[in-house]
């Protein structure tokens, strides 16, 4: 009987130190999302490809998903931002699948043409959009152990658009932040700080000048964070918050902004981390999240770019990646997580902006050749 133990007695010690479970030979495997039945159903989400590169970053979206037989198909709009509004059969599709994934969406500058990224966040009531700033690995950045959530109020502040002109040549435009608005995005950030393990939320303001509006902003912020004693809670200034991101970014962890302030401290961000061309991001409510570049600059793109087929599309890839957790397909957004930064970290193939000259579908063709 000791005869015939002893092989099974040194397998086992000669197994890792690490394996829970040597004799069901399960190695390191464990499990890390247990499905309700019917989960794994493929989801229906709506695609909108928008204007100038954001047809070629959205196609590579859907070569990746179908290499990876990822459980969504996709249901087509063409939108353009110079619309005058959304078309109902659009929003139809939103409401009904509660899930978009779109690319860039022009805005005119200056005239009477709304912003259509706008119109949709305030009609779906997107209220929180959330931009992950972090260096890559392989992607040489100024700063290192950057890695910056900005959390930015969606829905009020100077995008409500409240403009008028008094008389001719004098324009008003109205700042509007309610308290109900500012409570909400302040838990939606302690409530990402507390489910993804950070440590710390900094409220970005300028209280010091406009007293009644960010002072309504920092004072929910307060009360919110009272009732998370476990992470820690600051505050800072918005022109010193540029100043120390472009200084010392690694201070920062998540960020929660009002709506004006949010927009530009998740482009400073980006910059900082690696470009816009790879920071991913969302925007989520109640009901319906629609996910797009994290930042706004350069999401459109130049022409020329379009042409020459070689934008980047590491941020919409990323960005799918976090719709697909929200959908609750969380190996899959592992899978194509994983590829693409195995593709930026060998540094074979990357596009203009990230030192490279690669075109849209070679980038494309390593990711999906990365994902087995």
């Amino acid at each position: 009987m000791a005869r015939r133990a002893l092989p099974i007695v040194k397998q086992l010690v000669g197994r890792s130190s690490f394996d829970p479970h040597p004799l069901l030979g399960l190695g390191s495997r464990s499990v890390t999302y247990m499905p309700r039945p019917g989960d794994g159903s493929p989801r229906a989400v709506t695609l909108i490809p928008g204007d100038g590169i954001g047809p070629l970053v959205t196609g590579a979206v859907e070569q990746v998903m179908e290499a990876m037989h990822a459980p969504v198909y996709f249901e087509k709009y063409e939108i353009h931002g110079d619309m005058k509004t959304v078309p109902p059969e659009v929003m139809e599709s939103i409401h009904k699948n509660k899930v978009c994934l779109k690319g860039g969406l022009s805005t005119p500058v200056g005239g009477g043409v709304n912003s259509l990224n706008v119109q949709l966040r305030k009609e779906l009531d997107l209220y929180a959009s959330l931009v992950n700033c972090c260096n890559l690995p392989g992607l040489p950045t100024r700063h290192n152990d950057v890695d910056i959530v900005v959390v930015r109020e969606n829905t009020e502040g100077e995008y409500a658009g409240l403009e008028h002109e008094v008389v001719p040549g004098v324009v008003e435009s109205l700042k509007v932040i309610t308290k109900f608005c500012s409570e909400r995005i302040a838990k939606y950030a302690f409530e990402y700080s507390y489910l993804n393990n950070r440590k710390k939320v900094t409220a970005v303001h300028k209280a010091n000048i406009m007293k009644l509006a960010d002072g309504l902003f920092l004072e929910s912020c307060r009360e919110v964070a009272k009732n998370y004693p476990s992470i820690a809670y600051s505050e800072i200034i918005v022109d010193n918050c540029c100043m120390q991101l472009v200084s010392k970014p690694e201070q920062f962890d998540v960020m929660v902004t009002p709506n004006l302030y949010g927009n530009l401290v998740a482009n400073t961000a980006a910059g900082i981390a690696g470009g816009t061309g790879v920071m991913p991001g969302g925007n989520v409510g109640a009901d319906h999240a629609i996910f797009e570049q994290g930042a706004s600059a350069g999401n459109v793109g130049n022409e020329k770019i379009a042409q020459q087929k070689k934008a980047n599309p590491v941020a919409l890839l990323l960005s799918s990646a976090m719709m697909l957790r929200h959908l609750q397909f969380p190996s899959f957004a592992d899978r194509l997580e994983t590829a693409v930064k195995t593709v930026i970290s060998e540094g074979k193939y990357r596009t203009k902006d990230l030192g490279g000259t690669s075109t849209t579908q070679e980038v494309v063709d390593a990711v999906i050749a990365a994902l087995d």
